[in-house]
């Protein structure tokens, strides 16, 4: 209770004070740490131990994500007719669970690319509903007015993890093996549970649908709100854009360093930690930069820094005496900028949404944001066959320019200094049956002018962090 008075008193460290706010910052932080080490280990043990090519590399990354297009929409309406805490407990528990495979088939002797596609197949389900949960069990814990705070407190504790995560996996990788890494993984997923597990504030439940049926209307419902408000679908467009592309850079760039660059497992995940620091001192922007410039310029702007400094990797050569730094220089400001567009973006989608749709609309984003990067991973694999690795990151790099230029002639590059009132108390109860959710007033514009309006979850834009991971929605 005391928790609670806390938060609505609006004192600066309220959120810290708040015991649940603080146990699911805790299980976030070991989730992501395991997230970042898993998804820099896994495409190493399918490159370095099992001499995976590029069409295999696509393949294994695209089964990781095609669950996003599959599922994405269903774990929406899921997620939102029951408690977030335990969707999230149940998800991770999980992931710790699949991850321990890869272990035993090594001690086995079957550990093979087919293990790894069904871990990773595994792993990529149960991510979708632990991301929507994720991002819908903010809003149910903290006031309005304390989520851009919330949301940079829980970035900058994937920023955190995305320090230590990368570097950890590849070090690993480099002096035990792929097996032994993917425990660590497994072991942040468990603590991510237990520590989620322990929120005690309870989740009022909304009424559930009728079967198959009411999910259905749901996630038409998700659909109408999302389509029905120009903010919500130019982020959904600009995650599009960015996504694929990115998916396609992804699988590119996790080949060329090991194999254009001749870089070491550990030198990959310093290069790839780097993205840690950038991605907190972005946090730390995010907190103040919108309100002082306008939430629009700040997207826009960002974006552009992050996605054209990619184009920076391209032109290095060979394991030089410079490689490395400058891998790490581009790192680190793709993650500040990234992380900024992230947290912003987040901010934004959360403040127009009403809470009883948070869900859905998550699920909607992260569906129209993330849905095709399966097919943008296994397009990098085709392109670093077809036309070497050196021309297909330039290609992909230079690509993902398509993204700011749509947000700038879009509803968020007029967006001002101040969050769009999308989630008053009247918008945060669940429509009667009279109503039509998503229609209408339940789905209000940005005002013009001082227009203020996630990334992703880049996702998503889901962003960033480990290039690996990075997100707008």
């Amino acid at each position: 209770m005391k928790a609670a008075d806390d938060n609505r008193a609006g004192a600066p460290r309220g959120l810290w004070r708040d015991a649940d706010f603080r146990r699911l910052w805790v299980g976030q932080t070991a989730s992501q740490f395991g997230a970042q080490a898993t998804q820099v280990v896994l495409p190493l043990i399918a490159v370095v131990s099992l001499n995976a090519g590029p069409g295999q590399l696509g393949a294994l990354r695209a089964v990781e994500q095609a669950p996003i297009l599959l599922l994405s929409l269903f774990a929406g309406a899921w997620v939102d007719r029951r408690r977030a805490r335990t969707v999230m407990v149940l998800a991770d528990f999980g992931r710790a669970l699949a991850l321990g495979a890869v272990p035993a088939a090594y001690l086995l002797g079957v550990l093979g690319l087919p293990v790894l596609l069904v871990v990773a197949l595994l792993v990529g389900v149960l991510s979708v509903f632990f991301d929507v949960a994720y991002q819908a069990s903010l809003v149910r814990l903290v006031e309005r007015d304390r989520l851009l705070q919330g949301n940079s407190a829980l970035e900058g504790s994937r920023s955190a993890a995305q320090i230590g995560g990368p570097a950890l996996g590849g070090t690993l990788v480099s002096l035990f093996s792929g097996p032994v890494a993917v425990v660590t993984g497994a072991l942040f997923f468990a603590l991510s549970s237990v520590s989620i597990w322990r929120i005690r504030r309870r989740e009022q439940l909304p009424a559930r649908g009728d079967g198959p049926v009411g999910v259905r209307r749901q996630i038409q419902e998700g659909l109408r709100f999302v389509a029905g408000n120009a903010s919500l679908r130019a982020v959904g467009v600009a995650s599009a854009l960015f996504q694929f592309w990115f998916a396609a850079l992804m699988t590119v760039y996790l080949l060329h360093l090991p194999r254009g660059l001749h870089l070491s497992g550990t030198a990959i995940g310093l290069a790839l930690a780097a993205m840690g620091p950038g991605a907190v001192v972005g946090s730390l922007l995010a907190a103040k930069l919108p309100g002082r410039f306008g939430y629009g310029k700040v997207l826009v702007c960002s974006a552009v820094v992050a996605d054209g400094v990619m184009l920076c990797v391209p032109a290095l050569h060979g394991s030089s005496a410079v490689t490395l730094p400058v891998l790490i220089g581009v790192n680190f400001l793709f993650g500040a900028f990234g992380q900024l567009v992230n947290v912003t973006m987040m901010a934004v989608r959360q403040a127009i949404t009403p809470v009883w749709i948070q869900g859905r609309v998550v699920a909607t984003i992260t569906f129209a944001g993330m849905g095709l990067t399966p097919v943008g991973s296994l397009l990098g694999g085709y392109l670093a066959g077809l036309w070497g690795l050196r021309t297909s990151l330039l290609v992909t790099a230079a690509a993902l320019a398509l993204s700011p230029l749509f947000m700038a002639f879009s509803p968020l590059a007029r967006l001002g200094g101040q969050l769009p009132g999308g989630t008053t108390s009247e918008a945060t109860a669940a429509p009667t049956a009279q109503a039509a959710p998503g229609v209408g007033t339940t789905a209000p514009e940005a005002p013009r002018g001082d227009r203020s309006t996630h990334s992703s979850s880049r996702c998503s834009r889901p962003r960033t962090g480990c290039p690996c991971t990075s997100r707008r929605h």
